[in-house]
């Protein structure tokens, strides 16, 4: 009875494919940014409401009482330390980080956040006791699996704080991720809003919430239209859902308003491989290869696998296009010293020994590098 029915209904189907004329096909081509947006193959023809606009600075009446009670002093400087030590202090405020972003009103609330709702808390009120306070992206390096064809790239925001005469400070409050050497650059708030909402829509997307995520990634891309990452999460989206084709042309959206947008670059490949299309494929993971080889933390990457294959010269060709490039990672110069002793040349090692302690941001990392010196000279009497 039942192989019979199945039978009756693939017949059945058949009939129905006979009698009525197939959509035209979809192309590439036909694939818009605002068709993209549109995002029917997700929602369904009822369009989603767009989200309404989020105050991400909003001060609430406790914040306000919070900076009366803890910051009193008239000197920026002073403010800003007395900003501070009320947050990091268990007794007045207490840090506990999560996977959330939220407003800075919720993150005061909630003494929980992740780094962009502790840096949207900080500068509201920072600016609310007079500070110059802005939003920060750092360029975080990505990280590069063993076999380097896979990397994760981190998208890190923190405070930047213009004391005028007195200089800059910047304020992290995920330290593990910001050196001062990495590249970064002040941002607009409509790029901090971009981020929230981006970020919001990636939540929205992991708990299996597709429409919610399709409001968060449309208002993230109003908010900045050139934000990549929004243009690249939304492909995702569209390819988790079953539509390679949306999430390809939203992959290119995404490379089309910034061609360093690694992230869909790999995507890109990874998409075009699943659906055997082999020469984008080669195409792309060409291109993604001549970003990185000029990536001065790739060739840094390259280099320690070197290092510890012995294979020293090749480590110091990376290392010197690295220092090249970059001419204040401390880390670069350690290992381009390390990988001169190896080969024997103490004169070079004491020299790029010398250079990692000389630029390095703090006192551990300096005392560091002095002690490895110290050894090294102490072993040439």
């Amino acid at each position: 009875m039942l192989p019979g029915t199945a039978i009756s209904l693939l017949l059945s189907s058949l009939l129905l494919t006979a009698c009525v004329t197939a959509p035209p096909a979809i192309l590439l081509s036909d694939l818009t940014p605002t068709v993209l947006l549109r995002a029917e193959p997700l929602t369904g023809p009822e369009n989603p409401a767009p989200i309404d606009d989020i105050d991400l600075l909003k001060l609430s009446p406790e914040m306000l009482e919070f900076l009366e009670t803890n910051v009193y002093s008239n000197i920026n400087r002073m403010k800003l330390n007395n900003l501070l030590a009320a947050i990091i202090s268990n007794a007045t405020f207490g840090l506990e980080f999560d996977d959330v972003t939220r407003t800075a009103e919720e993150t005061f609330e909630r003494r929980l956040g992740n780094c962009l709702s502790f840096t949207s808390m900080f500068v509201a009120l920072a600016r609310q006791v007079g500070l110059t306070a802005s939003y920060q992206e750092v360029d975080v390096p990505p990280e590069w699996t063993h076999e380097g064809g896979v990397f994760v790239l981190s998208r890190h925001v923190n405070v930047h704080i213009d004391l005028g005469k007195r200089g800059i400070q910047v304020v992290d409050f995920n330290i593990e991720n910001f050196r001062t050497s990495y590249d970064r650059r002040v941002v607009s708030d409509r790029r901090a809003s971009a981020h929230y909402y981006n970020n919001v829509g990636v939540e929205r997307m992991q708990a299996g919430q597709t429409s919610e995520s399709v409001r968060y990634f449309r208002k993230a891309i109003d908010q900045d239209y050139d934000f990549g990452p929004a243009w690249n999460n939304l492909g995702t989206l569209y390819s988790q859902s079953g539509h390679p084709l949306y999430a390809e042309a939203a992959y290119l959206q995404a490379l089309e308003v910034n061609p360093r947008e690694f992230v869909a670059m790999s995507n890109l490949v990874k998409l075009y491989e699943r659906t055997d299309q082999l020469e984008q494929a080669t195409q792309y993971r060409r291109q993604a290869m001549i970003h990185r080889i000029r990536n001065p933390y790739y060739r840094y990457h390259l280099a320690r696998q070197a290092f510890f294959a012995r294979d020293f010269d090749t480590a110091i060709r990376h290392l010197k296009f690295a220092t090249d490039k970059k001419e204040n990672e401390d880390t670069f110069y350690f290992l381009l010293g390390l990988s001169y002793l190896q080969k024997g040349d103490k004169a070079a090692a004491r020299q790029w020994l010398a250079k990692a302690e000389e630029v390095a941001e703090d006192t551990a990392q300096q005392s560091k590098y002095h002690d490895k010196l110290e050894m090294l000279l102490s072993a040439q009497n």
